[in-house]
C-alpha cells in the first residue's frame, strides 16, 4: 500500500495554546461553518465541532484517512465525470474498501476571505484520484459557497444544517461557472444537486461520511460512503502546503 496511507492512533483532540494580549482576537474568529450555523453550531458533536472549527487564526488543520466502502457512479454521466478529472471535480471510478484521505485547511485567501480546503485523495489500485474544493462564507449570498476543482470554475451554494446523530448535513443549491470574462448560471435542471452527511459514529470511534449528487435529469450521479480517522495537526504560523491550494483563485461568488 502506498504510504501515502498511515493508520492513525485513535482521535485525542489538539487543545489550542493560551494566546494573550494581541492574540485574543483570535480566539474570537469564527469558522466559516460557524457564522453558517450561528447558535446550531453548539447541536454539533464535539468532534465534529473540532473539525468545522477551524480558521486562519486557529493555528490547526485536519487530516483525515479511512476507507471509502462504495463510491458508485452513473455510466450515463461518464463523459462529464471524466472532464471533471482535469480540474479535480469527481470521476467516473467505482469501488469497494477503497483507502482515502481529506485535507482541511483554513486560509485567507489572496483577496481577503476565510478560506477552507477540501482536498480528497482516493487510492485507486490503478491511480489516485483527486476530489478537490475551497469554501468561504458570502455575506452577499447569505451562505457558504464551495468553489470546485483546483481553477474554481464552479461556484455553488451550500446549506449547512446539524443533523440528528450532532452530525453536519450539507445540501448543495444554485451553481455558477466562471472563466475569464464568461460567467452565468446552471439551469436547475442541469444541476447536481450533492447531499453530503458527516457525522462521529461513538460505537466505532471513527467519524463517518455519506455523499449522494444527483441530477433531475438521469437520476443518481455519483455516490460514496466511507469512515475515516481524523488528526488535528498544530501547523501554529506556518502556510498551508502548495498541493491543497487552487490554482486559481475567482472573486465572483
Amino acid at each position: 500500500m502506498p504510504s501515502l496511507f498511515i493508520s492513525t492512533p485513535a482521535i485525542k483532540p489538539v487543545q489550542v495554546p493560551s494566546l494573550r494580549s494581541s492574540s485574543l482576537r483570535l480566539l474570537n474568529q469564527q469558522s466559516i461553518y460557524e457564522k453558517a450555523l450561528g447558535p446550531r453550531f453548539r447541536e454539533l458533536h464535539p468532534l465534529i465541532r473540532e473539525r468545522f472549527s477551524l480558521h486562519s487564526g486557529s493555528g490547526l488543520a485536519a487530516r483525515g484517512e479511512g476507507i471509502m466502502h462504495s463510491i458508485w457512479y452513473s455510466k450515463l454521466a461518464a463523459l462529464p465525470l471524466q472532464i471533471g478529472t482535469y480540474r479535480n471535480i469527481m470521476f467516473p471510478e467505482s469501488g469497494t474498501e477503497i483507502p482515502f484521505s481529506i485535507e482541511n485547511y483554513a486560509y485567507r485567501d489572496t483577496v481577503g476571505r476565510e478560506t477552507v480546503t477540501w482536498v480528497r485523495k482516493f487510492q485507486f489500485p490503478q491511480r489516485v484520484r483527486r476530489f478537490d474544493a475551497t469554501m468561504i462564507y458570502s455575506r452577499d449570498r447569505g451562505c457558504i459557497v464551495d468553489y470546485l476543482g483546483n481553477r474554481q470554475h464552479l461556484a455553488v451554494d451550500i446549506k449547512a444544517e446539524p443533523s440528528s446523530e450532532g452530525g453536519i448535513r450539507i445540501r448543495s443549491g444554485s451553481q455558477r461557472f466562471y472563466e475569464g470574462w464568461l460567467g452565468f448560471r446552471f439551469p436547475d435542471s442541469f444541476t447536481g444537486r450533492a447531499d453530503v452527511h458527516e457525522w462521529y459514529d461513538e460505537a466505532l470511534e471513527r467519524f463517518r461520511i455519506e455523499v449522494r449528487v444527483r441530477s433531475p435529469l438521469i437520476g443518481d450521479v455519483f455516490r460514496y460512503e466511507g469512515s475515516f480517522r481524523n488528526t488535528m495537526l498544530v501547523l501554529g504560523s506556518a502556510a498551508p502546503p502548495a498541493d491543497v491550494l487552487p490554482l486559481r483563485i475567482e472573486r465572483r461568488e
